[in-house]
């Protein structure tokens, strides 16, 4: 179990919603970590794609150090690169594309011109249609099908511009027959499960049948969570939300795929559905984007964090700004502070309980739903829930009670996981064995963690007989003392 050192360092935010931070060579060492984690970073975000998996270990040694100093649960969320689709090289390192003109990609490896490149991916070529558009270098080159053979895409310019060697190619109006898992995400995979990170996330996802190859390789050692990027998988949004333990709202390629005025309302389905399912939600990509540059953030997109924390968002995500910004501390601060004042905000709770969701038939949503509705009569301070394997914390979070939720459960690994969902402070404490250790238990937690004081009401759920998963069927309401902490 991890013990708590100091009473200051285990106190939970002043906020609900979770900011999860990406680590890079802004943020790599065991201080600028530590850091980030106390101007309010909950999880910490490792990006696969650049880097090798030696200077992962590191990162992934420096969290877990922090982890014991601080005496509260770390979250590590390890981010699969997914399949990279790229055109080939050109025999003078680039070459310009012309609004209007024809251009060919085809299968011969031989450096590419201003009339045709390699594209390697036979797959394309497979999954392709007269029609269908072709996205460059993140979008700003636009090629639309005309013909097409197995060797052969002739296609007309629709945008022209610079396109050099190796750059991005999206396709964005077909489902590409390719599995999201490559060689290299295997591999990162596999690390990264030894390292014993807490969450993978999965890119490159366009069908629930993505995810149940992801989940039989993790084999339970971590929570996997589905990256939505693509048109594809906002068609089967509802299938693969059912079968991952979260999502992404992955605006960044995403918004190259769609046009960006669709991707908010795409934004607001994701986050509205998965919170329906009860599946935390991760919203990322350019959020606080000129503090990567500038100390300060635009209006723009102090808005763009507030709105999804206004929807109810469990999380929000900071990508280059501290990985490779100059003012990852900043941007965490920042972050923090749009997060507290947006929950302070009067007309907040009614805005994050936009979103119905209704409870499933079941004892442990409906005693989710009756905490909510107890809370807001008896004026309770927190929600205490044990749980081994986190899902009565999902289910109370779901209902986004606006008291803190104080997770007690004798497993780490689920302590851990738990870091990415809304409102939530997990303790990794032992187990007990009985309703009367249950009610003192719960009581002393709340005292030393600061989360209720003497002469506070506070709600505890439970399943009886302890120790059983899924087996939520008691809620209790009781009134602290003040004098729980004595004598323990």
């Amino acid at each position: 179990m991890i013990t708590p050192r100091q009473h200051r360092d285990v106190a939970p935010r002043a906020r609900k919603v979770r900011i999860l931070a990406t680590l890079g060579p802004a943020s790599s060492t065991p201080e600028m970590i530590e850091r980030l984690f106390k101007a309010g970073a909950d999880a910490f975000r490792i990006n696969m794609s650049h880097g090798a998996q030696a200077e992962k270990v590191e990162l992934i040694k420096s969290i877990r150090a922090l982890e014991k100093s601080l005496g509260r649960p770390t979250t590590i969320l390890a981010d699969l690169q997914g399949p990279k689709l790229r055109v080939g090289k050109f025999s003078d390192g680039a070459a310009r594309l012309e609004t209007g003109q024809k251009f060919i990609l085809d299968r011969d490896p031989s450096p590419g011109s201003g009339k045709r490149v390699c594209l390697p991916h036979k797959e394309i070529f497979e999954a392709l249609e007269v029609g269908a558009r072709l996205l460059l270098d993140d979008g700003k080159l636009v090629l639309r099908v005309e013909r097409m053979s197995e060797t052969k895409i002739t296609t007309h310019v629709e945008v022209g511009g610079m396109l050099s060697d190796n750059k991005g190619l999206n396709v964005p109006d077909v489902v590409v027959p390719m599995a999201a898992l490559t060689e290299k995400d295997l591999s990162d995979l596999s690390f990264a499960l030894e390292q014993g990170v807490d969450w993978i996330a999965l890119s490159f996802v366009q069908r629930p049948e993505d995810l149940a190859d992801a989940r039989r390789l993790i084999g339970g050692k971590a929570a996997l969570l589905a990256k939505i990027e693509k048109p594809a998988a906002l068609a089967r949004l509802e299938e693969i939300i059912e079968l991952a333990d979260a999502v992404m709202v992955a605006r960044g390629d995403l918004g190259v795929e769609l046009p960006p005025e669709a991707v908010p309302p795409a934004q607001k389905r994701i986050v509205e559905t998965a919170r329906r399912f009860g599946r935390p939600v991760v919203v990322a990509t350019q959020m606080l984007e000129s503090m990567i540059k500038a100390p300060t953030p635009t209006r723009a997109e102090v808005s763009d964090v507030a709105t999804a924390i206004y929807d109810g968002a469990d999380a929000v995500m900071l990508s280059a700004e501290s990985a490779a910004g100059d003012w990852p501390i900043e941007s965490v601060a920042m972050m923090d502070r749009i997060a507290i004042n947006v929950e302070s905000d009067p007309a907040y709770a009614a805005r994050v309980h936009f979103t119905e969701t209704r409870p499933d038939p079941t004892t442990a949503d409906a005693l989710s739903e009756a905490a909510f509705d107890i809370v807001r009569t008896v004026s309770a301070k927190c929600i205490i829930c044990f749980t081994e394997s986190g899902s009565t914390a999902r289910r109370i979070a779901r209902e986004r009670p606006l008291v803190p939720i104080l997770v007690l459960t004798p497993k780490l690994a689920t302590a851990r996981r738990l870091g990415l969902l809304w409102g939530v402070h997990a303790v990794s404490t032992r187990d007990v064995s009985s309703f009367e250790e249950m009610v003192a238990k719960s009581k002393r937690m709340a005292l030393r963690h600061g989360i209720a004081g003497g002469g506070d009401r506070v709600i505890m759920m439970a399943g009886v007989p302890f120790g059983t998963p899924g087996s939520t069927n008691v809620l209790h309401v009781v009134r602290l003392t003040g004098q729980e902490l004595k004598g323990r």
